[in-house]
């Protein structure tokens, strides 16, 4: 069974997709989204038509951060979570599907970002992430992404990483 998070809102629009916790294993840090009010964000985005999941993530990934030289790329869990879009500033419903995206460097080639997305890359500590989306977690939009961390954290012990 899937675990549901988050909290049911009104006017919820239906967004399935996949998102990646992107990390490197010789710094210890993950890739997160830091957005301009200093929330960070995993990267994550919506599928084109009949495009393949994992393929779909990789392709929001490299499109949203630049980053492209991966190492191995695992899939983790998937949830079905309630949340406000705050860079769309809209009220989602979406059946997320995770990845672990190992990276063997942190090389980058330009990004495309679309104009609501108002982020840069930043390589973050777990601790770190975790207590950015703890303060800013006050209606449940991260409840999500804090499940999806520990998985990643737990695939990466399990890894040897």
């Amino acid at each position: 069974m899937i675990k549901e998070f988050g909290i049911k809102r009104e006017n919820e629009e239906r967004r399935d997709g996949g998102c990646a916790i992107v990390y490197d294993p010789h710094e210890k840090k993950f890739a997160v989204a830091r957005q301009h009010d200093g929330v960070f964000r995993i990267y994550s985005g919506g599928l084109e038509a009949n495009e393949d999941v994992q393929e779909g993530t990789l392709r929001e990934l490299k499109e949203e951060s630049g980053l492209y030289d991966f190492a191995r790329v695992e899939y983790l869990t998937e949830a079905l979570t309630h949340y406000y879009n705050s860079l769309r500033k809209v009220n989602r419903v979406a059946h997320a599907i995770c990845f672990l995206v190992i990276v063997n460097s942190r090389k980058t080639q330009p990004v495309q970002l679309e104009a609501h997305e108002t982020f840069t890359l930043e390589w973050a500590t777990a601790e770190d992430i975790l207590d950015n989306w703890r303060k800013h977690n006050q209606n449940h939009d991260f409840d999500h992404w804090m499940y999806f961390f520990e998985c990643a954290q737990c695939k990466i012990k399990e890894l040897g990483l």
